[in-house]
Parts: C-alpha cells; structure tokens; sequence
C-alpha cells in the first residue's frame, strides 16, 4: 500500500500541517517581519536579472548559469569521479526488471536506487526518465521504495527509469534539516534540536547533493547500452519537484523536466511564512539576489510541465500563478511558448490519478514524440515489499567508508588561503576584500564598488520600554525598516570606543575593560536590548535566520551592516578616530565592520571564536577565509585580541607580520 505523502509530511514538518503559531507576537517580530518583506518585494521585481528582450537573456545567461551554480555551492562545477556503479541484485514484477544499484556521486557518497527497465527489452535504446523523491519516509528501505509505481510504468511504457534515494531518508540517511534546527528528526534515537548555521558560512545546502546525484545519475544511464542519452527526463514531486529544478537547471542534457510540486516564489516563502514549512533541500542560499523564479527559468526553453494541487498548503496556487506567468513571458520570449504548461490537479500535497496521467502524457509527448498512444494510471501496479528492493539487504552490508551521514563537513571544500607575498600584502588585503565583498556581503559589494560608504544612521530619541521599565534613549535607523539602539556610557565629549555588545551573552565583561573611557554601546539588530525588542526565537523553524539567506544575506551581515552605519554617525559627529570593540562574536563583527570603516584606528576583540563555524555566520564566508584570516585583513590598524593566545591566532600574527606590522599586534 502506498505510503501517503501527506502523512510522511506530517511526519517530518508538522509545521506544513498547522496553523502559524501566532501567539507571543513581538514588536520585534513585526519590525523584522515588514523589513524581510520589503526586501522581498525589490528582488521579486528582478526576474530574469531585468532582461526584456530574449537577446538580453541569452547574453545574461552564461552569468547567470554560473551564480546559479555557485549558490548551490557547485561552482566550480565538482569533479567527475569514477561511479563504481554497482547492481547488488534483480527482482522482477509487472513484466518488469529493478536492478537493485548504488553508485558513488562523490568518494563516499552512496546514491541507492533502483533501475526499472522491461523485462523483454528490445535491442534498442530508450528515453530514461530520472525520478528523485519527495520526503515519503519508507525507513530503512529508502523513499525510493514509496515510488515504484511510477517506475512499474515507465518500464512498461517504453523507458528506463532510475528511481533515486534521496540523501535524508535513502538506504544510508543523511541530513536535510541543518538549518530548519532539527537534523535528525527522521530517525528517533538521534532526534535532538541543533542549529547547523554553518552551513551558510560554508554554502552548503542539501540542494546541492540532490542536485549533483541528479547529475551523477545521468552519468550512470548514459552508460547504459539500453539509454538514449538525447533523451533524458527527469521529475518528482514534493522535494523530488525542487530537485527537478535544480537538475534540469543544472544539466543540459535534462531534454524535459516535470516538477510537482516543488516551487514556490519569495513572496510565498518569506511574505507568508512558508519557509517554516519546508527543509533546508528545498532552497539554495540566494547569494546573487535573484528573482527566485529566475531559477526555473535557466530550464528554457526546454518542455516543462508546471504541475501543481489546488488546495496544497505548502505550495499555494497564488504563488503557482505567479510563477507559470513568469514562465510564459520567458518560453515566449524563445518563441518557444507551447513548451510550458501548467496541470492543476483538485486535492491536497499529494499524487492522484489526473496529476500522474498528466506527467506521463507530458513524457510521451515530448520525449517520445508520441501523442496518441492511451495513457492510464500507474495504480494498476501494486508495490512490492520495500524490503526487496534494498540496494544494501542488511546494516552489515553498508558500505563502511559511506560519508552519507556527515557529508555536509567535506561537500564543499574550505578555502585554503595563500599568505602574501613579501611586499604584496596591500594587494593581498585588496583581493580578498574584493573577494569578501562579491562572496559573503554583497550589500556592501553594491556601495562599495560606486566608491560609497554606508549610509550613517539616523539618530532618534525616543521613549522606549525595556524588560518592562519604561526611559528614553538614542536610537539609530540604520536602513530603512531597521531600528537599533546605541547607549551613551560616559559619552560626553570625544567618543573613543564604539562597543558593540550581544545581550543574550550574559557574562559578558568586555565593557568593564573600559572604565573611564568614553564609549557608547551599540546592540545591532536581533537582541533583547533593541527599541523595538528582540523578535522572536523558535527552534525549529529559525524563520528569520532562515528568511534572510533566501534575500542574499544572513543576520550577521546585517548586524554588520548596522555597525558600520552606527560608525559613520559617529564619524560624522567628531574628526577624530575611534575604536570599535567587542567580545566573543560581537568582536568579530566590529572586526569586519572596521575593514570597511576608514575612521577606525583600533580594534579590540575580546575572547573571539577560532572558526566561522562557530559563528558569525556570513554566506559563502569559509570559501573566502576565515577569522583568523579576517583578523589579519585588519593590518597595519592595531589589533589586540584579549584572549587570543589560541594557536590558530599566530595565523593572524603570521600576516601581520608579512604586512609589516608587526607590532600592531597585541595578544593578551
């Protein structure tokens, strides 16, 4: 019996399933909430990068292939290393053979599927359809098993189809839900809330493992003696309709893609919330600011079949009718507008028999070029037991060298970073800034290249009440939307640190390491000490964190983004030079903020973490470098790190000294 994809939902995001919890709304919530959702409307007016013309497109297209590509974490395009593909036995059914196959997409990374051809094939080869899987959770035996009907017919129907494993609920279980807080909610015994934000500072989405077993598997069915490799296919639904997406997008040779259910729009995700509803494989980090629906646009003008559900709840029609309308403006442009079509089924997040008798007459039509043959539905064909179509039969039989559990820590490669060359350390700090900029804060990228600081931020007095006491104090506009506050501590005068403090570290000191002198505080955005208070905090689904890396950006950039501003309106107040300080992440904060804030002339961070996988958490950040790297970007500005007396801190001694500066340094 099929297991139903709602219930496996349910399962696995009961937030899908559920109302918004709107109880405990925040002030904070709302500032942040109307922020994300202006951001969101300015990159949804950006479809197709602003092309018009389809020779604006095409001349677009290779750029955009290639930020594509590397927001999925993909760029440069990985190497192609030997499959070892491996059919560990047959079982037959329905006048049908599955081959029972595993192949590696990366040393170590097992792909399980199973290979659905006919059992009297012909001596000829066939088009091959590549079936990725929604999250239908089938336990030990792979959520490939939930789909075999689909593989019974096009077996029977003329192709080949390989029914792929996905990474978090295949034969060798992965992780999907890093982000979202809980990674191993789909197995009992390990499910426990964890935050793996790292993975925006390394890039990493589970995407791109979908993405690339995908492309892998192409690979596989093009060495194939019964594969028609000019006829490739590829659909699922659910997560199997993202990763329709990111392969058709990805792949060329993808002739026709058939998403179900896997797209939605930013409006969608973000304006309604509806991030929460989904794991981390359903979204990449969208670096270069996107139109999301641009993505589905790089599949032009190649047949795709839109199809979607009436009353899904976690892929709404307002959104899908946003989407197909892009899609038509970009299919007409290529003069190509009868290759998209949209397939609207009545019912909820599911498959019924008019959605997959829609999906197989888009195949037939358009990979076989066959219009008139009857299609019926799949149903006929009742599964096998999940149990005979493992690809590994027994737990002893996984391969030990299987790094399917932890491949988010080796998927993507952390950048090793050459030292300056002896008299080169200005332009050394010149490219690795560029790279920074174009990389991980594309916000200030966009200034920093018209030769323009951050705006200053605007100063406010106003009442405010904070942990129930009601006082005033300055608050800064920082950009449009945003409000943080900054606190005058023995301020009259020349002010001479600009501290930049996290209030939920409750131990923490570093202010009293100034006594007497005269600093203001500033706590930048997302902490109980803001005018406006901190926004809410639920793990899972982390929807802000989550929000933001869907516009471009992460929470501590922005934070960033708030220090610099405050340090311009203190830049405008008084001639002189200043320090900025903080402790722990807030340190390495103020010491980002200070690469691009010429008016600082000392920076202080005290007790700082060793690794942006630690925190703070900037996109794509450990592809450029890494803190101790940052710290030492600072040269010649003084530098004291109190509590740095760690040795991956003599990596920052190291480049302070092949910047001639030495004894600009200071560990304590």
């Amino acid at each position: 019996m099929r297991f139903p994809l709602a219930v496996s939902l349910c399962i696995l995001f009961p937030a899908a399933l559920c109302a918004q919890d709107k109880k405990d709304i925040r002030p904070g919530d709302v500032m942040i909430e109307k922020y994300l959702a202006a951001e969101t409307d300015k990159l949804s007016a950006k479809f197709l990068d602003g092309a018009k013309t389809i020779d604006e497109w095409k001349q677009k297209r290779p750029r955009l292939y290639q930020e594509y590509m590397d927001m999925l974490g993909l760029w440069p395009i990985p190497e192609k290393t030997p499959l070892k593909a491996t059919v560990t036995g047959t079982v037959e059914a329905h006048g049908v053979v599955v081959e029972k196959v595993h192949f590696q997409s990366k040393p170590g990374l097992y792909v399980t599927a199973n290979v659905y051809r006919a059992l009297n094939k012909e001596k000829k080869t066939l088009p091959a359809i590549v079936y990725v899987c929604g999250h239908s959770s089938k336990g030990r035996d792979g959520n490939k098993t939930a789909f075999q009907d689909h593989g019974f017919w096009f077996a029977n129907n003329g192709y080949v189809c390989i029914i792929l494993d996905s990474l978090q609920l295949g034969e060798i279980p992965g992780v999907h839900h890093g982000t979202y807080g809980t990674p191993w909610r789909h197995i009992k015994e390990k499910n426990q809330p964890e935050n793996r934000f790292w993975w925006h500072s390394i890039g990493y989405s589970p995407a791109a493992v979908e993405c690339w077993n995908g492309v892998r598997a192409i690979d596989y069915l093009c060495t194939r003696p019964d594969v028609d490799p000019a006829k490739i296919g590829v659909t699922g639904i659910s997560g199997g309709g993202a990763a329709t997406f990111w392969i058709a997008a990805a792949d060329e040779r993808v002739k026709v893609a058939v998403p179900v259910s896997g797209m939605a729009d930013l409006e969608s995700y973000v304006k309604d919330k509806l991030v929460n509803s989904h794991c981390d494989c359903m979204f990449l980090y969208n670096t270069y600011q996107w139109d999301w629906t641009t993505i589905a646009a790089l599949v032009a003008p190649r047949p795709m079949l839109f199809a979607n559900s009436d009353k899904d709840a976690i892929f709404p029609m307002d959104a899908n009718r946003r989407i197909i309308t892009k899609l038509k403006k970009i299919y007409t442009m290529y003069e190509q507008p009868n290759f998209v079509d949209e397939y609207v089924s009545v019912g909820g997040h599911d498959y019924r028999p008019d959605l997959r008798v829609a999906v197989f007459r888009f195949f037939n039509k358009h990979l076989k070029g066959d219009t008139t043959s009857k299609v019926e539905d799949c149903a006929q064909y009742t599964p096998i037991k999940g149990r005979d179509l493992r690809v590994f039969p027994e737990d002893a039989d996984v391969p030990k060298d299987a790094l399917n559990a932890r491949i988010d820590e080796t998927f993507i490669p952390a950048a090793k970073v050459a030292s300056p060359e002896k008299g080169k350390f200005a332009e050394w700090k010149k490219e690795m800034i560029a790279r920074l900029r174009g990389q991980s804060l594309r916000k200030l990228d966009a200034l920093y290249e018209k030769g323009t600081p951050v705006p200053a931020g605007k100063e406010e007095k106003r009442d405010i009440t904070i942990k129930g006491e009601k006082t005033w104090t300055p608050v800064f506009i920082t950009e449009p939307g945003i409000d943080v506050l900054g606190f005058p501590l023995l301020s009259k005068g020349t002010i001479e640190i600009l501290y930049v403090d996290r209030e939920e570290l409750n131990d923490n000191k570093g202010m009293d390491l100034f006594k007497g002198k005269r600093f203001w505080v500033l706590w930048p955005r997302g902490n109980a000490m803001q005018p406006e208070g901190d926004w809410r905090r639920k793990t899972p689904p982390n929807f802000v964190e989550r929000s933001h890396v869907l516009l471009g950006r992460t929470v501590d950039d922005a934070r960033v983004w708030d220090i610099l501003a405050a340090a311009g309106h203190v830049r405008e107040k008084q001639k002189e030079g200043f320090s900025l300080a903080g402790e722990r992440q807030a340190g390495i904060l103020a010491a980002y903020a200070a690469l691009f804030e010429p008016s600082i002339k000392e920076v202080i961070v005290i007790n700082p973490p060793k690794s942006h996988k630690e925190g703070p958490h900037f996109l794509n950040v450990l592809r450029v470098l890494d803190i101790p790297e940052a710290l030492g970007l600072l040269a010649p500005t003084p530098l004291t790190i109190i509590g740095g007396n760690d040795p991956a801190f003599d990596r920052t001694a190291e480049i302070y000294r092949l910047a001639g500066a030495a004894d600009k340094l200071k560990r304590k």
